[in-house]
């Protein structure tokens, strides 16, 4: 026998032995089950290798979109429920164990399974096939090895609720807080305020018939994400389901897309969803009590363990933690447990998710917006009937408006306490503006519709803390002009790369630049980018030097001109950004300029280097934290971050003291559609819709992402079907 077929039966019988192991998890009887479920699906993968799954119900479509996730990437779909199901340090170990119990003490599992035991029959369907699909897909495919999760419960879903990267909602509540809370170490770490100058979110634009050449609505889908967070999917079924959009991984609804009649785009809101309370606590043998009213109650204790890992050995850890009427108790400042009350996942948020989907007009959307369980985000909506609207938010608690309720409350008394949400039609919202355009960025919902904007005098301050961005700058800019749109002339707005913050930075640093003499260090090599800078029109490109000088420049400013998030009463980034300026010394902007010139010339040779020489998009593997190499081919990209007014947003970072910056965060699934007689629509990806570096959809959008040149979306059948690639039933 020769060695070629030695090693090829020992192979095989590894294979088997492998596969007998997974099987038998599963009973013949299941397995029977679970194979007459798949033959009830269809999976069309078409020349992207979009999977378009197609069932007689929903549950079937269901079915088919996890298996089909599954073979995308399986690794992110458990790492999201990992990290749901507070188990992260399992695998990462004890750098992530704080991460798990505040997880752990803002959705709890046994209330999500009690959930699913109550839902109503449609769900619990939807449920379960969510579960028999990745249990399907394990059991069919025994070479895959789960970091943690063996067996997926029908439960799961219920502890994510809607699409965000967020998840979580905790007020100005940091994971060091609540470390130095529970670890007993509370005079190491004093009040921690979460980060708030980071840049996310996305942008989301509808325009009116009025707005466009064809008489129909086109919205356009922008989220800025980190990338390959979402694929592009499509499911359908005979009750009803016809969506396609991008889907988080792991999730059974399409989270920002569109059907046949409408289409939604979610940005991330900063509406005020969470507060936090300082409670009196007092002790009466060994028991804790917590004051409201001048009354005593007692505070809950719930002992929470979670395990860890460390050299090679699961260890745990367990921890007593505290409630009050409000919530958990989260930390401690100035003497005080601080409490919060929030709401992080539940039921109605799912349905939530849902039905939106398997809206038919725009009443029938109304109808789930008034399910009022949203806690993350605002909704940019347009439709086949010429409706365009903006819902800043959905979840909103009633408050007493007298209070600035991004400040810690008093706990102790009534008056602090939620009454109840708002009705929608009490929140900040926009239906078909006069001028026909809608945008959000992020921003204020009061420049969300130019001068037919929601006034900001006419609700709360909790019900909208956002301030205005230099994207929502932008976005006003170009739409208040009065030209009508083509869905590609839609597209090529939304690729708009002016980096509007620097009208405000530039000239400013010309003024202190002047006030410097001849004999200042580096003076003659300084005035020449500095004559560069502000020669410049504000655009990003790949072969803009004054785009590398200014984007590096900014970033080594003060950091208060990238605060995203602002909370109620305080300057937006456009002021802060103008009040920086207006006052900023030649010390607070000439030396940031000139190590931006040092640093260029250390890596470059030369300080005038094009910005796609230092931009680049690389993937290079499918493993969720990506390590990036200088010599490895990479793209150059020409647009930069959403944070200094770049609509298209790609965020970038140097990683390993590599020479150049390369992209992890921004522009990741774009879509542009079209409400007519028939859909039209074109769509984009960061890379490909496969994690799987062997495929050949990998990379196969990472020209056309760096180009922003769109493919057509395939929406009807038979268009499908003409550019199908592979068409199967799930386990074939």
């Amino acid at each position: 026998m020769s060695d070629f077929i030695r090693r090829a039966k020992i192979i095989t019988a590894l294979f088997f032995i492998s596969f007998f192991v997974n099987a038998q998890k599963i009973s013949l009887k299941e397995i029977d089950r679970l194979e007459k479920a798949a033959k009830q699906v269809t999976i069309i993968r078409d020349n992207w290798g979009i999977p378009h799954v197609y069932g007689k119900t929903d549950a079937d479509a269901v079915f088919g979109l996890l298996y089909a996730q599954c073979e995308d990437d399986f690794q992110r779909i458990e790492m999201n429920y990992i990290e749901k199901l507070g188990r992260l340090s399992e695998v990462k170990g004890q750098s992530v164990l704080y991460n798990d119990l505040e997880i752990r003490l803002l959705i709890d599992t046994e209330e999500a399974k009690e959930d699913y035991k109550k839902a109503p029959i449609w769900l619990k369907k939807l449920l379960n096939s969510y579960a028999d699909a990745i249990n399907f897909y394990l059991y069919k495919h025994p070479e895959v090895k789960p970091a943690l999760l063996t067996h997926f419960e029908p439960w799961f879903p219920l502890l994510w609720t809607d699409g965000s990267i967020g998840a979580i909602s905790t007020a100005d509540l940091s994971t060091a807080e609540l470390k130095a809370f529970y670890s007993g170490n509370k005079d190491k770490v004093a009040y921690v305020e979460r980060e708030k100058y980071v840049q996310t979110g996305s942008n989301g634009f509808a325009f009116a018939p009025s707005k466009t050449t064809s008489g129909n609505a086109i919205l356009y889908i922008n989220p800025h994400t980190t990338f390959y967070f979402r694929p592009e999917v499509q499911i359908s079924s005979e009750e009803g389901l016809n969506v396609y959009g991008a889907v988080t991984w792991g999730q059974f609804f399409v989270y920002q897309g569109f059907n046949e009649n409408c289409g939604w785009m979610h940005t991330s809101s900063n509406v005020d969803v969470a507060d936090m309370y300082a409670e009196k606590i007092s002790s009466k043998k060994g028991k804790y009590y917590y004051e409201l009213d001048k009354k005593l109650y007692p505070v809950k204790e719930k002992q929470i363990t979670i395990k860890y890992t460390e050299n090679g050995k699961l260890h745990s850890k367990e921890f007593k933690t505290f409630f009050t009427n409000k919530g958990p108790v989260m930390a401690e400042r100035d003497g005080k447990w601080i409490s919060l009350k929030s709401m992080n996942r539940s039921m109605t948020s799912l349905i939530q998710s849902w039905t939106r989907t398997k809206s038919k007009s725009f009443e029938e959307y109304k109808k789930a917006m008034d399910l009022k369980a949203n806690t993350s985000n605002n909704t940019v909506y347009a439709d086949n009937k010429g409706n365009i609207a903006y819902w800043h938010g959905n979840f909103i608690p009633i408050r007493d408006k007298k209070l600035n309720w991004s400040k810690v409350m008093d706990g102790s008394v009534s008056a602090t306490q939620w009454h109840g949400l708002h009705e929608v039609n009490e929140t900040v919202h926009v239906y078909n503006p006069l001028n026909g355009w809608l945008q959000n960025c992020n921003s204020t919902p009061f420049t969300s519709a130019g001068k037919n904007s929601p006034k900001k005098e006419n609700f709360p301050p909790y019900m909208a803390p956002d301030g205005e961005n230099f994207r929502g700058i932008n976005a006003v800019r170009i739409f208040e002009n009065p030209e009508k749109y083509t869905l590609d002339q839609v597209i090529a707005k939304g690729y708009d790369s002016k980096l509007s913050i620097f009208e405000i930075l530039i000239p400013n640093l010309k003024r202190v630049f002047e006030t410097i003499k001849s004999d200042y260090p580096n003076y003659d090599e300084l005035a020449q980018a500095v004559s560069i800078m502000s020669n410049w029109d504000y655009y990003a490109n790949e072969n803009s030097v004054p785009a590398s000088l200014a984007i590096e420049w900014a970033y080594k400013l003060d950091p208060i001109i990238q605060k995203a998030y602002v909370d109620e009463g305080e300057p937006d980034q456009v002021a802060n950004t103008l009040n920086f300026a207006k006052k900023a010394t030649a010390e607070q902007m000439i030396p940031q300029l000139q190590s931006v010139l040092n640093e260029l010339k250390s890596k470059w040779g030369t300080w005038q280097v094009k910005w796609g020489e230092i931009n680049r998009f690389q993937r290079n593997s499918g493993d969720i934290n990506l390590k990036y190499d200088d010599n490895l081919s990479s793209l150059p990209i020409g647009f930069g971050p959403g944070s200094w007014g770049s609509l298209p947003s790609f965020k970038s970072n140097y990683q390993n003291n590599s020479k150049k910056r390369y992209g992890y965060n921004g522009n990741s699934f774009v879509c542009a559609v079209e409400f007519g007689s028939r859909i039209k629509a074109k769509s984009l990806l960061a890379g490909g819709n496969s994690g799987d570096k062997n495929s050949k959809h990998f990379d196969d959008q990472s020209e056309m992402y760096q180009q922003g040149k769109f493919k057509d979306v395939l929406f009807y059948k038979e268009d499908v079907e003409k550019n199908a690639e592979k068409t199967y039933h799930p386990g074939q």
